[in-house]
């Protein structure tokens, strides 16, 4: 096999892994805010609003490709390969349970605001907390990416 297999199955694996779990984190919350149209559909706008959250890291994924595609080149290293699937790996993962536990509480937001209770931004506030770590999986693809040499 040669390294630039490697890096580019980390490629697929931070891209497929992100943009899975932000489908399948807006998906939840579109099927949360489906069933609360039906109790209160003038809080429609807080229903996207939460609803698109978890889109987010799945642009985290795409962004990562943007940082790491400058290495992909024909003679890169293993040790550079390693470190693209290593960094696209970590991010994908992180980024896929991120969303879908974001999406659980937005979810959640979404039930509640739904059945007239006014926490359109606890919600807001406590879907950052699993954004957080995607966020940091792509800080630390950045900082690999920073070690990996031309």
């Amino acid at each position: 096999m040669e390294p630039i297999v490697l890096a580019y199955l980390g490629i697929a694996l931070m891209v497929g892994l992100s943009g899975t779990g932000s489908a399948y984190g807006v998906t939840i919350c579109g099927n949360a805010a489906v069933g609360a149209l039906k109790k209160n559909p003038g809080a429609s706008g807080s229903y996207i609003a939460l609803s698109a959250l978890p889109s987010s890291q799945g642009l985290y994924g795409f962004v990562g490709y943007f940082l790491l595609s400058a290495f992909l080149v024909e003679g890169i290293t293993w040790y550079a390969a390693a470190a693209i699937f290593g960094a696209g790996l970590g991010l994908g993962l992180v980024a896929l349970f991120s969303a879908i536990r974001q999406a659980q509480v937005c979810a959640n937001g979404i039930a509640a605001i739904g059945s007239g209770h006014n926490v359109f931004g606890t919600t807001m506030v406590l879907a950052v907390f699993p954004e957080l770590y995607a966020i940091l999986g792509l800080l630390v693809l950045i900082l690999i990416s920073g070690l990996i040499p031309a």
